[in-house]
């Protein structure tokens, strides 16, 4: 078998399941037979044009699977062996990566972000993983495929929000908007140790989730202005950080707004066109605010400690799987998780 089935970026509103010729692993890379992937919100910006990647580019960052091939330089694997790597590939050896900056791999500006990006991605039948001894992580034998699919991304990235804004035990924290990144941000920051987690969303099987994860406060934002409600909880003072996870002008206001004096607004919202600071919740520059960005964490010893979160049973985000597709029905499924219907969280792909 020479061809393979890959869901394929044709145009702004187009992508479209086609065959493309299964790629051949090169010395440092690994080929692996796709056992389960996922649709990521980031995929979606990618269908609507509002992230830029090359027409015929195979979609998708979230693959588990099966070693199939692997280069003549890679060691400490083997062909048969089920194995994850993450959103982002890392080559690990340029000075970026060694200053420990692997997202940002090659010096560039999300330079880590190869995988339905700049290469050929995971919803297909097969994936050229590059640079695999710095990004094969095994899966280990207890752990089904659905127990993992969070990893490779959601995971990384919600916990990374939490990790990049270094939340302290009992602190406050305020999570906007508990869509997959978001419930992960809540369960990252459960097990940095906040003692008092809120979140924000309309969604009820989004709430509801966030609740089963963690959060202690649960806040509907048709209900209730979100930002004098965590306010008023606060007494005044605000929330220690703030999580801004979806990516638009209201959501990042709304956590500024919510920060106290020297809090931290991490964002891991993908932002498309202008967006501006509003100079009151700035404090005009001098309220001691620390504002940072954070790109999924990527690489074998990262993705290593997220498997070793799921193994020790502290998390179970299997849940967040809600709806399950082959890879012959990826139109199908990019209709129902672009248009968030059917209290859709996360599908499975399977080829």
């Amino acid at each position: 078998m020479t061809q393979m089935k890959a869901a394929v970026f044709m145009e702004p509103g187009r992508i479209v399941l086609q065959e493309k010729p299964i790629p051949k692993a090169g010395p440092t890379d690994a080929l692996l037979r796709v056992t389960t992937t996922t649709i990521c919100g980031t995929d979606v910006h990618i269908l609507k044009g509002e992230y830029p990647v090359a027409r015929g580019l195979t979609i998708g960052h979230e693959p588990v699977g099966v070693v199939q091939e692997l280069g003549s330089a890679v060691r400490g694997y083997k062909v048969g062996q089920r194995v994850i790597a993450g959103a982002i590939t890392p080559c690990g050896q340029c000075h970026t990566c060694l200053a420990g900056h692997t997202a940002q791999c090659g010096g560039k500006p999300i330079g880590g972000w190869r995988l339905g990006n700049t290469i050929d991605g995971c919803q297909a039948e097969y994936v050229l993983v590059p640079d695999a001894q710095a990004n094969l992580a095994p899966i280990p034998d207890d752990l089904t495929d659905e127990q993992v699919l969070m990893c490779p991304d959601i995971m990384s990235t919600g916990f990374g929000g939490s990790e990049s804004g270094q939340i302290s035990i009992g602190d406050t924290v305020a999570v906007f908007s508990q869509g997959p990144i978001g419930l992960c941000a809540t369960v990252g920051a459960r097990l940095k140790g906040a003692a008092r987690i809120i979140t924000v969303d309309h969604i009820p099987e989004r709430m509801a989730m966030a609740k089963r994860l963690g959060a202690d406060i649960v806040l509907d934002y048709a209900a209730v202005d979100p930002v004098q409600e965590i306010l008023r909880i606060t007494d005044g003072t605000g929330v220690d950080v703030a999580i801004e996870a979806l990516g638009t002008q209201q959501t990042f206001e709304s956590c500024l707004r919510v920060l106290k004096p020297g809090g931290v607004l991490s964002s891991l919202g993908v932002y498309s066109g202008k967006l501006s600071m509003p100079v009151d919740a700035f404090a005009a520059g001098l309220g001691d605010h620390r504002i940072v960005t954070t790109l999924c964490p990527g690489g074998k010893e990262r993705m290593r400690r997220l498997l070793a979160v799921i193994s020790s049973g502290r998390v179970d985000l299997k849940p967040l799987v809600t709806h399950r597709f082959k890879l012959d029905q990826i139109e199908q499924a990019y209709d129902l998780f672009s248009h968030q219907r059917n209290g859709v969280l996360k599908v499975a792909i399977t080829p």
